[in-house]
């Protein structure tokens, strides 16, 4: 155990109803101030002691009357930097923070995204309250827009408000989370509204890819068609292009909306990684249409509404972004055809 006589200590009694309870877990229902991600970083770093021995399996049993001593040394500093980078604030409070991302920002830092990213901005502008929160290469953050997708973001500034609003973020339909996009897709479905419940995994062919698999995880997206827009050049004048369709997540993987819409033929305009067979299309666009396509530069896909309960006062939390200024010229190009 790391000596620091400076660290305060949490201590816990193991009650009979505990007894062969996981420690981490265990901890996280006795400590709710820390989340599990955090009180299992601990153990792994040996500031957790059982009865004057230092544990760090964070899967460990404990028994009842175990005196368990969690030494809590100050945050260490995220290894990412401040940077000064705009954010569009759309709420905030001491508890946590709703940004309305744009494109380009990629969320956290990663291989080939050491700087730049929103942790950076956001540990500029949030300070020392993030560092540890999450991870500490993804302080605060509770879920993820890909860099190319705009939209609405929470961030959590402490670890009550993190473990709050990841088990809403878990527990999707059950705890009331409401999460929304625009997609502007190639064609119009056959119908007003529909639900695509398809499990999603790894492409077995590309691993940067998810794919529609057969015993993949659960995926479930709602759409509804908001608009369509007819052809006006080559031979499918009159026939739908494409239209703007609203999607509302039931569960929430990784590029799930692009994927599922794909899946039923409809991809998502400008999106490089499941549209590729549909880049002829754009001849038949009205040249207005088609300048619009090409300066919007990546997937018309927009994260437009956010809902969740706030991690203390419990009050149910709804924000909308309006489209962003590259998405509305191509929806405002593709209305007069």
């Amino acid at each position: 155990m790391t000596d620091d006589t400076t660290a305060p200590i949490e201590n816990v009694t193991i009650l009979p109803e505990e007894a062969g309870g996981r420690l981490d877990r265990v901890l996280a229902q006795r400590i709710p101030a820390l989340s599990r991600s955090r009180l299992k970083a601990l153990i792994l770093d040996g500031q957790v002691v059982i009865d004057g021995k230092t544990i760090r399996d964070p899967s460990a049993d404990v028994k009842a009357g175990d005196t368990v001593s969690v030494n809590l040394p100050e945050p260490e500093e995220a290894v990412p930097r401040g940077e000064a980078i705009p954010l569009d604030i759309i709420y905030e409070d001491d508890q946590l923070i709703v940004i309305n991302k744009p494109k380009d920002l990629v969320v956290h830092p990663s291989a080939g995204h050491a700087s730049g990213t929103l942790v950076n901005a956001l540990i500029a502008h949030c300070g020392d309250s993030l560092s540890g929160i999450g991870g500490v290469k993804r302080p605060g953050i509770v879920h993820r827009l890909d860099k190319d997708t705009t939209g609405l973001m929470v961030v959590a500034k402490n670890d009550r408000a993190h473990r709050h609003l990841s088990k809403q973020f878990a527990d999707k339909l059950e705890s009331g989370l409401q999460r929304g996009y625009l997609a502007v897709v190639w064609g119009a479905p056959d119908r007003a509204k529909g639900t695509i419940d398809a499990p999603l995994d790894r492409s077995a062919i590309n691993r940067e890819k998810q794919a529609v698999r057969e015993g993949g995880r659960d995926a479930i997206t709602h759409w509804e068609m908001r608009e369509r827009y007819v052809a006006t050049e080559g031979k499918d004048v009159g026939l739908p292009i494409a239209s703007l369709l609203a999607c509302m997540l039931e569960t929430g993987r990784t590029h799930q909306i692009r994927v599922h819409l794909a899946h039923i033929g409809h991809p998502i305009m400008g999106d490089e990684t499941y549209a590729t067979g549909f880049k002829t299309k754009g001849t038949r666009l009205s040249p207005p249409a088609r300048a619009a396509l090409e300066a919007l530069g990546r997937q018309a896909l927009h994260a437009a509404v956010l809902g969740f309960e706030h991690p203390v006062t419990h009050e149910h939390l709804r924000f909308e972004a309006p489209l962003p200024p590259d998405m509305s010229l191509l929806v405002e190009s593709l209305r007069k055809g």
